[in-house]
């Protein structure tokens, strides 16, 4: 097959006329970020190339400082391109946008707002034809989903930090996004809560088939939540080392994943990797 982009969200099939929806959601082109230093150019990424599919789910692992936290902030917009480019469906990254959602390590919610307040600001802004109800009805939505029933209207900074975060992947959520980033979201939670979280995002992420790029230092973790892993190589001058494809069936459950004959294989691929 003969294939060639014809629109932004078409690919069309040379040889035998066909045309159909292009499954590319992500686009990573030679991707290059430098900070100038009074010691000349620190090159944080280079030669970056990363295409993900629409409703896939990709973890990214690598050594601290490989700049993933750089790659992730240059497709939220956030941290200017030094050269090549990002697409989400064809469209050109130009700066932050209502397309991707982000979920930091740190929730960064308005400490004296309520969590339906905090909800509420991204959904007013992304949904302003909707009626008040209808993007209350939204926001309430979500945050039950994350089970936060009972907390609609306590102050931010009166939830614990596990509750916080669970305000930020509803507020994630809540807007619709066509790319979710997630950067590294439950770094700062002791082991039950991640667990708990982690259940509660995939659950959610099951539902809403959102595009998914999630930061983690957990090998673990980036098995149990993803369709592929890709691993970073060390920096400067970093860029894709290595991608893994977990083949377990979805929705997963934690108990079949560590039963899979595969589970050890695919841990065993990624340390071998972090440890060279």
């Amino acid at each position: 097959m003969i294939a060639e982009k014809s629109t932004k969200d078409t690919v069309l099939d040379q040889e035998n006329g066909i045309v159909f929806p292009s499954k590319i959601m992500l686009d990573l082109k030679d991707l290059k970020k430098v900070y100038p230093t009074p010691k000349g150019d620190y090159v944080v990424l280079e030669d970056l190339n990363l295409q993900i599919m629409k409703e896939e789910f990709v973890t990214i692992i690598g050594h601290s400082g490989c700049g993933k936290t750089t790659m992730l902030s240059m497709i939220a917009g956030l941290n200017p391109i030094t050269g090549g480019n990002i697409a989400v469906l064809g469209n050109p990254v130009k700066g932050p946008g209502p397309d991707r959602g982000v979920i930091f390590q740190s929730p960064s919610l308005m400490p004296w707002m309520t969590a339906l307040q905090n909800v509420l600001l991204g959904v007013n802004r992304v949904f302003p034809h909707a009626t008040k109800a209808q993007r209350k009805d939204i926001a309430q939505y979500y945050l039950h989903k994350v089970g936060l029933d009972g907390a609609f209207h306590k102050k931010a900074s009166e939830l614990s930090q596990g509750m916080q975060q669970r305000v930020g992947i509803a507020r994630a959520f809540a807007i619709k996004p066509k790319v979710l980033l997630l950067d590294e979201p439950f770094g700062m939670l002791d082991s039950l809560t991640r667990g708990e979280l982690q259940d509660i995002l995939i659950e959610i992420w099951n539902k809403e088939k959102i595009t998914a790029v999630m930061i983690t230092h957990d090998v673990d973790e980036a098995i149990f939540l993803a369709d592929r892993v890709v691993m970073m190589t060390s920096g400067p001058r970093a860029k894709i080392g290595d991608v893994l494809k977990i083949d377990f069936e979805r929705p997963r459950t934690r108990k079949t994943v560590l039963e899979h004959e595969n589970y050890y294989t695919y841990r065993k691929h990624l340390i071998d990797f972090l440890e060279h």
